[in-house]
């Protein structure tokens, strides 16, 4: 079995989606129609950043956020 990576260039969205679910919402804030789209199993997030024009860095760190929260300091 092999470790999905968040970041994996390969990925695609329906795996990503699949396995963390708490993406979804990142993708609507920005208004893209890719849940549920039927080319995301074979799209990546590569792929959807260029269709949208969306920075591709920026959309990694706003997954990312939802996957690992930031550390609170007290």
């Amino acid at each position: 079995m092999r470790h999905i990576k968040l970041d994996d260039p390969d990925l695609p969205l329906e795996d990503l989606m699949n396995e963390w679910p708490q993406t979804i919402p990142v993708f609507l804030r920005h208004k893209m129609l890719c849940v549920g789209c039927i080319v995301n199993p074979f799209h990546t997030v590569l792929d959807a950043c260029a269709e949208y024009g969306l920075d591709l860095d920026e959309f990694y760190a706003a997954l990312a956020a939802t996957v690992i929260p930031a550390r609170r300091t007290i």
